[in-house]
């Protein structure tokens, strides 16, 4: 009987939870999946949100589930972890109870954010030229949002946290998280994995003081034991140690093996990252940090993708009627139907180029999504290709970016996310990027990642690349075809990067007309 250790990883996704056990050999020895019902709520345009209890609550029934099949093997679970999606806010009261829903990372509302700040914080912004960046930063602060709009809520809120952090309160009574976990709105200095002060340049403009924010510990310590009452009620041994990983993306960077500034790892989820492990810290982009990887000692840098892959089930809901009957009989996801048509249509969809902006960033705050090219000969095969080619396009601008802020080439992509399981957008993305695009054992790679990363802080591996090389195993490789990554090249410097300076203006006057009409 294998009597390896096993650790626990309660992996909280956008649209779904994934519970498991997985042994130090990377194999995933059982797994709960459990898709949330609604994924969320918009009582207004724009807006998504849930009970932060609705989490819980999956997780309770995801653990019962679990244990109930796996008696002896929750005996070897020697730790604990959990991970979850970015920048979601909670408020929560005197006694930690949320006091509204969570507003999610998805949310599109935007506070005013009229609080002031000290005029000379305001004069030393504009002249670095961070101006802008720190307007839009304070109104995706939803801390803000709530101020300006629930004084009330405001008034009573003793502690703003993200939903990690919540739920790793739930599991363990105790109200700490760690920096790796802190992607998003909150004053926390990535660098020196700390929160900012007060009155501290770049935190003031949250607008969160430090009375209100969890207590920081270091990535892979220990955040507590699971609670006797939960390991009671879900059927686990007594006495597990939770241990601090970090983020969602952050554990599939590490689950990927994109351990080293060689390699890159892209996530072809709901939002679509690309981020590059290394131990010296850079900036992705001007003003946007590093984050703090789930490595201790390490730096990922990171650019996203909002709403990435979240634009190919708008897509299959609008245009898509026919393949999602064809899906339904067929008993598949109707994205597997519209990816075998992908070889359909010649790279490059004939001239049909997106910029997949569906929300502003901070290098393009006037964002918004644009499709150039259209002719008589393209069909909806042809657009469907196209969002595909332009979320790689964009990752491929974010990584040129990572590239020369770290001084290095990256010479292989990891790959993973929903997007990962099409052997077409493999080869799409090895072909725009020029680069071998590998895949890994298994696809639940956040997983993996947060497992690993509590095998390296329990010591079971001495190093965290003992850990990726017994873990993280390569299984499929994609080349880039030399002819299609030139006609990729040709359109990714021709036309996709010229599309934002030439469209800027008009999306200003768009926006224009949304406020006025």
């Amino acid at each position: 009987m294998n009597e390896s250790p096993l650790v626990l990883t309660l992996d909280f996704g956008t649209q779904s939870l994934r519970t498991s056990l997985i042994d130090d050999a990377g194999n995933i020895v059982d797994i709960v999946k459990r898709p949330y019902s609604p994924i969320y709520y918009s009582e207004e345009k724009g807006y998504a949100e849930q009970d932060a209890d609705f989490y819980w609550d999956n997780c309770v029934a995801s653990l019962k589930e679990l244990c109930a099949r796996n008696k002896e093997n929750v005996k070897r679970i020697c730790g604990a972890t959990i991970t979850t999606f970015r920048d979601t806010a909670v408020f929560l009261d005197k006694n930690n109870k949320p006091l509204r829903k969570c507003i999610l990372w998805l949310d599109q509302r935007t506070a005013k954010a009229k609080e002031k700040i000290p005029v000379l914080y305001s004069m030393l912004f504009n002249i670095v030229g961070m101006k802008n960046t720190i307007i839009l930063n304070r109104k995706r602060t939803m801390a803000h949002w709530v101020k300006e709009n629930e004084p009330e809520i405001w008034s009573k809120t003793k502690k703003y946290v993200n939903i990690s952090t919540y739920l790793i309160y739930r599991l363990t009574g105790n109200l700490v998280d760690c920096p790796s976990g802190m992607t998003g709105h909150y004053p926390i200095n990535f660098k020196k994995k700390k929160w900012y002060g007060d009155r501290a340049l770049k935190g003031i403009i949250f607008g969160v003081p430090g009375t209100m924010l969890p207590k920081l510990q270091e990535t892979g310590t220990i955040a507590g034991n699971i609670l006797e009452s939960v390991a009671d009620e879900v059927g686990l041994p007594k006495r597990i140690r939770v241990f601090l990983t970090g983020s969602d993306k952050g554990c599939e960077t590490l689950g990927l093996g994109a351990l080293s500034k060689d390699v890159a790892a892209v996530s072809y989820g709901t939002a679509c990252s690309i981020e590059v492990s290394n131990k010296k810290y850079h900036e992705p982009e001007p003003f946007l940090p590093a984050y703090g990887a789930v490595v201790p000692g390490w730096y990922n840098m990171e650019v996203q993708v909002y709403r990435g892959y979240w634009m190919l089930g708008w897509f299959s809901k609008n245009f898509a009627e026919k393949e999602t009957d064809v899906a339904e009989v067929q008993k598949k996801a109707v994205e597997e139907i519209l990816n075998a048509q992908l070889a359909n249509v010649p790279p490059g969809s004939d001239g049909l180029v997106l910029q997949p902006y569906w929300g502003p960033g901070l290098r393009r705050p006037l964002a918004k999504g644009g499709i150039v090219g259209f002719s008589d000969i393209h069909t909806k095969s042809h657009m469907y290709r196209a969002i595909i080619e332009g979320i790689a396009y964009a990752l491929r601008d974010g990584l040129e970016g990572i590239e020369r802020s770290q001084r290095h080439k990256v010479k292989e992509i990891r790959i993973s996310g929903g997007g990962s399981q099409s052997d077409s957008i493999c080869q799409i993305t090895a072909d725009i990027f020029g680069l071998p695009v590998s895949r890994v054992q298994t696809y639940e790679t956040t997983s993996l990642g947060a497992a690993e990363a509590v095998f390296i802080a329990t010591g079971r591996f001495k190093t965290p690349d003992e850990a990726k090389e017994a873990m993280s195993h390569v299984k499929d490789t994609f080349i880039p075809n030399k002819l299609a990554h030139q006609q990729y090249q040709f359109l990714f410097k021709k036309v996709y990067l010229k599309m934002y300076p030439q469209l800027k203006d008009v999306y200003k006057d768009i926006d224009k007309f949304d406020k006025k009409y």
